[in-house]
């Protein structure tokens, strides 16, 4: 129960980096230039477009890997579209009038979102549709799991900048510094869960024994 809590701090943090990308309004992550693109062409939220776009993927991942998603990865896609529709309904989170005030929202949308990732991460409750589908493809191509990222990165970003997607300066910073962020905060972010899962089984492992005295 512990580790599904972790997970779920993981994605509320995760999404509020994501949407801080968005609003800084300098181009933001390739998916997200997706969800968005298909936003201003088709309606619906940008929110809902990250639960359709993470079916597809989740049920690309399964005919290809002829196995079913784990229960995170359905979690993953269901909880960041609506979590990503919830922040955007904060009135007060606008984008900054000053360039270098979209500049320090993009940076600290790009922290927040890599320490998100970690924590949820962290938590080994299963890959999202993006990973699992990363994962897949990694094991049909027998390709390096960096070039099959990369791939699929610039798939979703060339269809999202068609579909009129925000793509921008941030839009390549986001790509620079995500994979060194997240590098930074996974063993950090993991070091810390493990040790406050670990933590947490030991007492109930003593109060079981406790109980069992007393009977």
């Amino acid at each position: 129960m512990k580790k599904w809590l972790v997970f779920f701090i993981g994605l509320l943090i995760m999404t509020f980096g994501i949407v801080l990308l968005i609003r800084a309004d300098l181009g933001s992550a390739p998916w997200d230039v997706l969800h968005i693109g298909l936003h201003k062409q088709l309606g619906l939220t940008v929110g809902s477009w990250t639960i359709i776009v993470g079916i597809f993927v989740l049920f690309s991942s399964a005919v290809l890997g002829k196995q079913l998603p784990k229960l995170g990865a359905f979690l993953n896609m269901l909880f960041c579209g609506i979590f990503i529709d919830m922040y955007l309904l904060i009135p007060w989170l606008k984008t900054p009038e000053t360039f270098t005030g979209q500049l320090v929202m993009l940076i600290t949308g790009v922290i927040i979102m890599a320490y998100g990732m970690a924590i949820y991460i962290s938590a080994n409750c299963g890959a999202g549709p993006r990973d699992s589908l990363m994962l897949v493809l990694m094991q049909k191509t027998k390709m390096k799991v960096e070039w099959i990222r990369f791939s699929m990165e610039i798939v979703v970003l060339f269809i999202g900048w068609l579909l009129g997607g925000p793509v921008g300066i941030g839009t390549i910073i986001f790509c620079l510094t995500i994979g060194h962020a997240t590098g930074i905060a996974l063993p950090q972010c993991q070091k810390v869960v493990k040790a406050w899962l670990e933590n947490n089984s030991m007492k109930v492992a003593k109060q079981g024994k406790s109980f069992n005295f007393i009977e």
